[in-house]
């Protein structure tokens, strides 16, 4: 069972996503947060495997919220006898921060490099449809993230045209990555999708997949597009001239 912390300031919203998760027989709602501080605190005690966060919080500083849930300086203990029995998420009970997956309008594509750098782990467009949504939060919660298409080809665009690369984590580089690991963040810097890469590079779609999560692990990033950053940063991909 995967458990979801809802985050909308729009009252009927939130009220709608929970009818929506409800009916999916893998999926429960263990709360609901109107605002970012609130979203925070229900995060620490509830443990939830996945928040699904809409970024356009009133009078709050989304980007801040999604690293405060999704990097927390450490996990407070399950506190008060208000949260009930078994609504911990499975990830969340072994200590690790749930995974974060953003809901935003076409309007605040821009938000989605900040949300991503900040630790979320997929950015998801509001016009997105049921079947699309409940997919995702089941692919954010088995550790794998989610991106729309069109979002992807606009971060990659975004990576490459900025003028000047951001410092590096001074203990990471393209030599803690294997030889096949730097063909497989290639791959992906170029916006080839799992099933692509596995056919380029003659290797079975779940070796890619092990690959992936390899390099993330290794640059500590949660997030494809993460990694795409990381290649361009670390020079293995140049900006196209």
């Amino acid at each position: 069972m995967v458990s979801v912390l809802v985050v909308n300031d729009q009252s009927l919203q939130r009220l709608g996503l929970r009818m929506l998760l409800s009916a999916e027989s893998d999926l429960t709602v263990v709360g609901e947060a109107a605002g970012g501080a609130e979203a925070v605190a229900m995060s620490a005690a509830l443990r939830p495997d996945v928040v699904l966060m809409d970024i356009r919080l009133a009078d709050t500083d989304d980007i801040e919220v999604v690293r405060r849930i999704a990097r927390p300086p450490r996990l407070l203990p399950a506190a008060g006898p208000a949260i009930a029995e078994g609504t911990k998420g499975a990830q969340g009970s072994q200590g690790s921060p749930p995974r974060v997956l953003v809901l935003a309008s076409a309007t605040d594509e821009s938000h989605a490099n900040a949300a991503l750098r900040a630790g979320a782990d997929g950015f998801l467009l509001t016009d997105a449809s049921a079947a699309e949504l409940t997919a995702a939060i089941r692919v954010v919660a088995a550790g794998d993230a989610v991106i729309t298409p069109t979002l992807t080809r606009a971060l990659i665009d975004t990576v490459r045209a900025e003028p000047t690369p951001r410092p590096l984590r001074r203990d990471v580089g393209l030599d803690n990555l294997t030889q096949r690991e730097r063909d497989v963040l290639t791959a992906v810097a170029s916006g080839w999708s799992n099933s692509e890469i596995a056919l380029r590079l003659s290797i079975a779609p779940t070796t890619v997949k092990s690959h992936v999560s390899h390099i993330l692990a290794k640059i500590g990033a949660r997030a494809r597009v993460q990694a795409v950053a990381f290649a361009y940063e670390s020079g293995l991909i140049h900006p196209a001239a």
